[in-house]
């Protein structure tokens, strides 16, 4: 009983540190303290020649609901690394598609339009 309380108590912390909302990156950082301190992306994007871009997204409930079939909308995080495997950029936006309906071509052609 008490591995199982302890094993949950240990998902619900890496759950909650995965949060898109929660935490930020800098421009510079490196591929490695993103992963570490954001978590694995949901996707990663070919980035053209430029690199690749790093997808983090958190599904938003409509208020507070937990049912999948009451969802609004995804919160994006997008981090573009360049082949030297360093931030480059970062972009948020709020979208109705999911991870997977994300156009990879789309996401590479709005590098010029993110904050540096």
């Amino acid at each position: 009983m008490k591995k199982i309380i302890l094993i949950t108590a240990v998902f619900a912390l890496f759950a909650s540190c995965a949060s898109t909302n929660s935490t930020t990156v800098a421009v510079g950082e490196t591929k490695s303290k993103v992963i570490k301190t954001l978590g694995n992306p949901v996707r990663t994007l070919d980035n053209n020649q430029n690199g690749e871009i790093l997808v983090y997204a958190d599904q938003i409930f409509e208020d507070g609901s937990s049912s999948i079939a009451g969802s609004n909308y995804w919160r994006y995080n997008f981090v573009y690394i360049n082949k030297e495997g360093k931030v480059t950029s970062t972009r948020q936006e709020k979208q109705n598609y999911t991870p997977q309906a994300i156009d990879s071509a789309k996401q590479a052609g709005l590098y010029q339009l993110t904050a540096k």
